[in-house]
């Protein structure tokens, strides 16, 4: 893979069950960009994520992460490349495993830990607790933990994995309006490390979107609305295509204004 190679390249692809859910999308994420997939609920936002996780089989259409083209290569490999925080991995974790312990069993990308921490995993997983301002939580139980909590160390553990690619998906969900900005405020230092993976942010709301976020796909229908540069994506037009008739408008019902844009 060479600087130039794109970190992910999809081409006309093609989801359909008993209707179509995904209608020849084609998306390029090139190295250097962070990315926002946004689109109201039903736009296929999941079935994208799921596509390109490789936990969902296209009927058509191509896709390529980091120079391989599932379908040509192991998924399997590729999964361990490809990172994913979500509330579904978040439900796979038992209540007493710690978080020190959460962020350790990344390194083999499984869910719980079993078995006894070598002092190198540990020694990696106490620094990735303290890159994600979770270092004071390395004992408590999963149990006991925020959802804002449980989202830095999710993060952690897709950091111990050292995942090139990141999805982050809806993680403001479940968060009040005071937690949400301090996990955003938080997750743009994140991503302006050195070594941080490339990023992909998946929300239906505008505001989540943060400043360090490079390009948008809009999506509705599970067609593209709009893609490329941020300023260039959101603007009133394309917003009210992807949002007007699906009864769900991008900004929170509270009113707020687009602080992040």
């Amino acid at each position: 893979m060479t600087l130039s190679t794109p970190i992910l390249n999809v081409s006309s692809l093609i989801v359909r069950r008993e209707v179509p859910i995904l209608r020849s999308l084609s998306w390029r994420v090139n190295p250097g960009e962070r990315w926002a997939l946004l689109g109201p609920n039903g736009s296929g936002k999941t079935s994208l994520l799921s596509a390109l996780t490789a936990y969902l089989t296209p009927t058509a259409g191509r896709i390529e992460v980091l120079g391989r083209v599932y379908g040509r290569s192991d998924w399997r490999e590729l999964r361990k490349e490809v990172g994913l925080v979500s509330s579904s991995v978040q439900q796979m974790l038992r209540e007493d495993e710690t978080a020190l312990r959460a962020v350790a069993s990344g390194r083999e990308a499984v869910i719980n830990f079993w078995g006894e921490l070598n002092s190198v995993d540990e020694k990696k997983a106490l620094k990735i607790l303290r890159d994600v301002e979770a270092e004071k939580l390395k004992d408590r139980p999963w149990g006991y933990l925020s959802q804002g909590e449980r989202q830095r160390v999710m993060i952690g553990r897709a950091l111990m994995a050292e995942f090139k690619l990141l999805f982050l998906d809806e993680p403001c969900a479940g968060l009040d309006l005071v937690a949400r900005e301090r996990f955003l405020n938080f997750l743009g230092r994140l991503v302006k490390k050195k070594g941080a993976p490339v990023l992909v942010l998946v929300t239906h709301h505008v505001e989540e979107i943060l400043p360090s976020i490079t390009h948008v796909l809009l999506l509705k229908g599970g067609r593209v609305v709009a893609a490329g540069k941020k300023d260039e994506v959101l603007n009133s037009k394309n917003l009210s295509l992807a949002f007007a008739s699906a009864r769900q408008f991008p900004f929170r019902p509270h009113g707020a204004a687009i602080p992040r844009v």
